[in-house]
């Protein structure tokens, strides 16, 4: 499975980022932003995203699988 995604808080806003990574992926002003960045990362490499809240800990997990090809060919 490939590497989750992890929505934190950083400063004024909220960090997308890879797990164990120092650096964030992006940054956006609100947490919908954020998460919904997480999520399509996730759907595009079959992994997870954790949500954090304001005071570090893990809110929510969701699990998406990798997507498939339906092309016959």
């Amino acid at each position: 499975m490939a590497s989750s995604q992890h929505v934190v808080p950083k400063g004024d806003g909220w960090a997308v980022r890879r797990a164990g990574s120092a650096r964030s992926s992006g940054v956006y002003k609100d947490e919908q932003a954020a998460i919904s960045a997480a999520r399509g990362i996730a759907r595009n490499q079959g992994s997870d995203v954790y949500i954090h809240g304001q005071n570090g800990r893990i809110l929510t997990r969701e699990t998406y699988a990798k997507p498939t090809s339906n092309s016959k060919g």
